[in-house]
């Protein structure tokens, strides 16, 4: 008789990140919508000519920057009473950083500066090289099916496994992971002192892949 055996093979890669995608968040509020509404084009200006300059300096792929936006809202007192009026202006900005020491200085100067958030930071490899790595992974993945059908085979004095059905996750009829995140955080440092250079240490860009597969053997 036929043995059927279905497995699920996986492979894993670290790489060194390439790119770097950065979020900036803008929020100024107050009193007076024209001060504020001022206050944060104060803000973008600088940060779209020095990205502009970035770009030119091949330390930035591209970058977006949203319109400021502005909206009022009264906020309630601790008495459960309506206060004055608070006008707030927003922006949002990305950035895709390749040089890694200018984009350190740029969250250096930026972090500091009063209504400026880093959201966060996103790393990746370049799409033509993670095509290329995620490609030898699958093949890696189906390696790993192969080894584990055998296995099974070997456990029960069967012969050689050959490949009857090869599949992405789930598509064989099984549960589907949630696999691992391909962007990590960077690990920021700073020295001591009222206002430390910022050090940034990227963590390698993780590539997993896992393929489902069906096999049998006489």
């Amino acid at each position: 008789m036929t043995l059927d055996i279905t497995v699920r093979g996986s492979a894993e890669q670290h790489h060194p990140a390439e790119r770097a995608t950065v979020s900036l968040a803008g929020s100024i509020e107050g009193s007076d919508k024209q001060a504020v509404f001022a206050a944060a084009l104060a803000v973008q200006d600088p940060l779209s000519r020095q990205l502009k300059d970035l770009v030119d300096l091949h330390a930035v792929l591209t970058w977006s920057s949203d319109q400021v936006r502005v909206f009022s809202h009264r906020p309630w007192s601790g008495e459960g009473e309506r206060e004055t009026m608070v006008h707030v202006a927003k922006l949002d900005v990305r950035a895709e950083f390749i040089d890694f020491e200018r984009l350190s200085g740029f969250l250096d100067h930026w972090s500091g500066v009063d209504g400026v958030e880093v959201v966060g930071i996103a790393w990746d490899v370049s799409a033509k090289k993670r095509r290329l790595y995620e490609t030898e992974a699958r093949k890696s993945a189906v390696d790993d099916a192969v080894a584990k059908a055998q296995a099974y085979a070997n456990a029960v004095r069967r012969g050689k496994v050959v490949a009857t059905q090869i599949a992405d996750p789930g598509m064989l009829g099984g549960p589907v992971d949630v696999p691992p995140a391909l962007y990590r955080a960077a690990t920021v440092t700073g020295g001591g002192g009222a206002a430390p250079d910022l050090t940034l240490t990227p963590e390698e860009v993780v590539i997993r892949v896992e393929v489902d597969a069906r096999f049998r053997a006489d």
